[in-house]
């Protein structure tokens, strides 16, 4: 039994930091809280922004039924001893605009809140949001200096789940049932393995022709600009947030769970100093394996032509920085 005269007992809740309090950002603040993952740090550049949401979200926090702190800021001093930093901040994609489009703007946008989160969060996992989601990914890897196991981009899990809505909707199957896994790139270059795509262990070669699944491919590669296209102010923020949550509750609950993740390869699938995604497992250290599937050459071949197109954009993006520092 403690005396009166002990200090008193604090528990250390884990916090995750969302940079960027836009639509992305202020839903995975929602669904985080919501499910009693962590305490939430929600920065972003315009003042009262972030402090508005952020109270608005505490507000619910009686109907909701949980107790989880969320914190809105525009001082990266707020975002001290983070044990995951999610960057969404930049600018969104607008119709007729692709990803690539976002590259110069964002660029800039990503190191800088990379470096600044680091310096106060030095033992923080990161996972990056931004598009063009893989280039960003490589960019804050360099500017943190982090090990890979510590930093990933969001996209397969996102990719995969369109594929899984997709093929759901033409079977007329619980989505639930449905497995599917996306890797390479963030784009029109996406390789969803058709062949790894299962209804309850069911090969969805057996449930639809090819002509159908090539369909519904060609659906996943364009399923963020559909949206766009649908929308025409801004783009998806519900799935990308919900894709997000599920690498943070893998991260943060230590579950090991094998996700399609953006990452640096250091030579599997024959590819290096490149980030792509490829399956790994996601636990309280961040990405603990990358897992080497057997592709056929067709498919390693759609994996070697998506990493090729964002090694160009890497180091057109360098070269952008380069001159943006020299200005």
């Amino acid at each position: 039994m403690s005396s009166s005269s002990d200090p008193p007992i604090v528990c250390s809740l884990p916090r995750v930091t969302i940079i960027g309090a836009g639509r992305v950002g202020s839903t995975l603040a929602q669904r985080i809280a919501e499910k009693n993952l962590a305490d939430v740090v929600l920065l972003d550049i315009l003042e009262g922004m972030p402090q508005g949401l952020a109270l608005d979200l505490t507000e619910a926090r009686g109907i909701e039924l949980h107790n989880r702190q969320i914190i809105g800021t525009n001082n990266y001093i707020d975002t001290s001893g983070s044990q995951i930093v999610v960057i969404t901040a930049g600018i969104p994609r607008k119709p007729g605009m692709s990803r690539d489009d976002l590259l110069k703007t964002n660029a800039k946008i990503v190191v800088e809140a990379a470096k600044n989160a680091i310096a106060h969060s030095p033992n923080a996992i990161f996972i990056v949001v931004t598009n063009p989601l893989d280039v960003m990914t490589y960019l804050a890897w360099q500017a943190t200096g982090l090990p890979r196991d510590r930093i990933m981009g969001m996209a397969g899990v996102l990719d995969s789940a369109r594929f899984e809505t997709f093929i759901a909707l033409e079977l007329g199957v619980l989505p639930a049932d449905v497995k599917a896994m996306v890797l390479g790139s963030h784009g029109d270059l996406m390789v969803p393995l058709s062949r790894y795509a299962t209804v309850n262990g069911i090969p969805v070669t057996e449930l639809l022709d090819a002509a159908t699944i090539e369909r519904l491919v060609e659906r996943t590669r364009n399923g963020g600009a559909e949206i766009v296209e649908l929308m025409q102010t801004g783009g998806a923020f519900f799935a990308p947030a919900s894709a997000t949550s599920v690498m943070v509750e893998s991260i943060l609950l230590n579950q090991s769970r094998l996700l399609p993740v953006a990452v640096y390869l250091e030579g599997e699938y024959g590819l290096t100093d490149v980030v792509i995604g490829v399956p790994c497992r996601l636990g309280c250290g961040g990405i603990e394996s990358v897992l080497e599937l057997n592709l056929t050459d067709e498919e390693t071949e759609a994996l070697h032509t998506s990493a090729e197109s964002v090694r160009q954009n890497i180091r057109r993006s360098q070269e952008i920085l380069a001159t943006t520092i020299k200005a």
